[in-house]
């Protein structure tokens, strides 16, 4: 049996403790896990966005015991709806609808505020017994039997894995050499969250513009939290912009089906982009979460893939512990690898695709793309299957993606 020394996460954000508290479930007390990251000074958290966390993520929370401290304050997705139009239009015609279930009483999404998940992930790892260090990983060096990995404070500790959770820069993958491919959008994703005097009744709707998605997501209460894609420089003046001028702008898109709107934090814009890691591990090094990939939020999927990465690899690590052998080693990472690669791949292409189709002014595109989604609103089995791989519940799932306890 291999002697099976710590697993240090580098990165505390939803991926590194979601990992973190996988792995104490399934590997007991036993090995020690630790958490790096210097954001983990900063609780609780002032993250004021918010995430559309899928059915089987949802799930993986229930599995390690986060989902019920904040489901009170989850809004479950009970309906969608998708527009295209321009700006300009009066009228936004409806060319698609979901239904919100992918099943009786299971929404296929719910919206939860980012800060709400990320304090209790902190809370629960800590209750855990994991080992949070406010302080970066630095450097390691790997070898055949382990790895030394040196903390921001000066601390080194002998461990069998490492894990890259440390984001879309990661430090981590950089210094193993690994490469991404990829391409910038010359886009940004002006964040922001609403209030209106209407109730949404848990609608979600996607109005594709020409410059990008603008995405109205509900929260709890009469508010929304908007995705507004447009032009990098375009989105940099929007948000730069005084009060009043960037609500005329937000109304103008928004419209007033829900009443007035009303600012509730200050507006930012991220930029977008899409890449993928060359390799999703080295010598014994694991690449999860926006380490590991990133793609455009046309779908609402960029979180939820790394979820899906946390649940893979724990169960891979998990697996290979209870069998005695060192979950460190390339043949059990590959495994990780060969899991998560083509789905990855598979769903960044997609999105890709629909930013390409969707983000343009062209009225032959647009003529093709409304008569596409028309066809598709009229095949429900055909929206079924849409729902259930948007839901996460598609093709090989780990457990802690059924609901299931490692």
């Amino acid at each position: 049996m291999a002697a099976q020394r710590g697993i240090v996460i580098g990165g505390g954000a939803f991926a590194g403790l979601a990992l973190a508290l996988a792995l104490r479930q399934g590997l007991g007390e036993g090995i020690p896990i630790i958490v790096a990251d210097p954001a983990l000074a900063s609780q609780p958290s002032r993250d004021q966005r918010a995430t559309a966390i899928v059915a089987a993520c949802r799930r993986l929370f229930e599995a390690i015991g986060v989902w019920d401290a904040v489901s009170a304050q989850a809004q479950p997705i009970l309906d969608m709806v998708v527009t295209d139009s321009k700006v300009e239009d009066a009228t936004r015609p409806v060319f698609l609808t979901f239904a919100g279930e992918v099943e009786p009483g299971t929404p296929f999404a719910h919206m939860v505020e980012n800060r709400l998940l990320i304090d209790e992930l902190v809370v629960r790892a800590s209750a855990a017994g994991i080992d949070l260090r406010a302080t970066p990983v630095t450097t390691y060096k790997s070898r055949p039997d382990g790895i030394s990995v040196t903390l921001g404070d000066g601390s080194v500790i002998e461990a069998s894995l490492l894990v890259a959770a440390d984001g879309a820069r990661s430090k981590l993958r950089e210094r193993a050499g690994i490469a991404t491919h990829g391409w910038d959008y010359d886009q940004s994703g002006i964040v922001v969250t609403v209030g209106h005097e209407r109730d949404h009744h848990g609608r979600a709707e996607e109005h594709f513009l020409p410059a990008g998605p603008f995405a109205i997501l509900p929260l709890t209460g009469n508010r929304s939290s908007l995705v507004w894609t447009e032009k990098r420089a375009e989105a940099t003046r929007m948000v730069a912009l005084p009060e009043e001028e960037f609500h005329a702008e937000l109304e103008q898109r928004f419209g007033l089906h829900l009443g007035e709107v009303k600012v509730l934090d200050k507006p930012r814009a991220f930029p977008l982009g899409y890449f993928v890691a060359r390799s999703f591990i080295g010598e014994r090094l694991a690449l999860i979460g926006d380490a590991a990939h990133v793609i455009h939020p046309i779908a609402g999927q960029g979180l939820n893939m790394g979820l899906k990465d946390v649940a893979a690899l724990a169960e891979t690590i998990v697996d290979a512990a209870r069998l005695g052998v060192d979950f460190g080693q390339t043949d059990v990472l590959e495994r990780y690898q060969s899991w998560r690669r083509f789905d990855t791949m598979a769903m960044g292409v997609a999105t890709n695709a629909l930013n390409l189709l969707f983000s343009n002014k062209s009225p032959v595109l647009r003529s093709i793309r409304d008569i596409g989604l028309g066809i598709v609103d009229r095949l429900p089995p055909l929206k079924s299957v849409f729902i259930k791989q948007a839901a996460g519940l598609s093709g090989e799932i780990p457990r802690l993606l059924k609901g299931e306890a490692l």
